[in-house]
């Protein structure tokens, strides 16, 4: 195991709040029971108008398996999300792209199958569960409603689902908690519920977009591993949206690293965590060893610079903040490419490979 991996995993060990090219580096580890389902995105692109914020993005998720997509604001990751979920606003437009969910093409979608889809295939956990709740509302009500809308089950049957939904995500009392409303809950039960609403039809894959940011440390840890438990009881499959590479270690079996839109690397946890080959991962990951650092009495590392909201078409769009760069990284674009078995880094000038720890 990684040692930055092993030792973020048992620093997050905390107690429970008791509420472009060919795909690189797909996941390895095998799911409990097999309900999750294969995702493959192959060449995505988005723009909002003429801001591209995809361009070119390949990855695969194997089933049962989790991917973290990492990146700082602005590097394309939710709107990859999005775009997985089809719940995209409409002012913006997928330029190219393919995104297959189990064999199914989600961005064929249209009309009755693509509401089936979202939810019964696709679900999609936000990061503001307070936001996502509507206010005036009675949490069983509101998760009754997946049932009897989209279920067709009668007001009873639904009634009784929606209590047990909220049992299995580990609510104490649940019958008493689908009597409140979303502001008599802390934030950590409002995530709950979140979660029970999004697992409600089982599906197949799970797009969590920083759902524990707006949680503090102790209530994150725990929502974290409620996550963990469910997806090794019904084998799903999840993509893990976060900037956080304490999460990533806890969470992912794969990384895929954006930035300005692009995918700069792509690999297992353990490979990306011992051995960055991209510059911005290594970097990333210097700022995560910084911070963790247990009397650490030097300055913080940090990026210089910081992320241009219009990278340019041409070259790298890591290039203007990276000390490796030359004039061939600030006019070519680096394609993908499979340094080691299952490692993919989009540089000119990659890391060197360091000895096993």
């Amino acid at each position: 195991m990684s040692s930055a991996v092993s030792a973020a995993t048992a620093a997050s060990g905390t107690p429970s709040d008791n509420a472009g090219g060919p795909a690189p580096g797909a996941a390895s580890a095998a799911p409990a029971r097999a309900v999750g389902s294969h995702v493959t995105v192959r060449n995505l692109s988005v723009s909002y108008g003429d801001y591209h914020a995809v361009r070119n993005v390949s990855f695969d998720i194997e089933a049962g398996t989790t991917l973290a997509l990492v990146g700082e604001s602005g590097s394309g990751k939710s709107t990859i999300a999005l775009a997985c979920s089809r719940l995209l606003t409409r002012d913006a437009s997928i330029g190219s792209g393919s995104i297959t969910v189990g064999g199914v093409d989600v961005l064929a979608l249209e009309g009755s199958p693509l509401r089936q889809m979202r939810g019964q295939k696709v679900a999609y956990l936000a990061q503001d569960a307070l936001a996502a709740l509507n206010p005036v509302v009675r949490i069983g009500r509101q998760v009754s409603e997946i049932y009897s809308v989209r279920g067709g089950e009668t007001k009873r049957v639904a009634d009784d689902r929606a209590v047990a939904a909220l049992e299995q995500v580990n609510i104490h009392d649940p019958a008493r908690v689908a009597r409140m409303y979303p502001h008599q809950l802390s934030g950590g039960m409002r995530q709950r519920v979140m979660i029970a609403m999004a697992l409600a039809f089982e599906p197949e894959l799970l797009i969590a977009d920083e759902p524990t940011t707006a949680l503090d440390v102790t209530v994150q840890a725990d929502i974290l591993q409620l996550i963990v438990d469910l997806q090794e009881r019904n084998g799903l499959t999840c993509l893990w949206i976060t900037h956080d590479m304490s999460v990533v270690a806890e969470m992912a079996d794969s990384v895929a690293v954006l930035y300005g839109g692009q995918m700069l690397e792509n690999s297992d946890v353990y490979s990306v965590f011992d051995n960055p080959r991209n510059p911005y991962t290594g970097k990333l990951l210097e700022c995560f060893e910084s911070g963790r650092s247990a009397g650490h009495k030097e300055p913080f590392s940090s990026i210089p610079g910081s992320p241009s909201a219009r990278a340019a078409r041409s070259g790298c769009p890591f290039s203007p903040r990276c000390d490796r760069a030359d004039d061939m990284c600030r006019s070519d674009t680096p394609a993908a490419r499979e340094l080691v078995a299952g490692h993919w880094a989009a540089c000119h000038h990659p890391l060197e490979v360091l000895e096993a720890k």
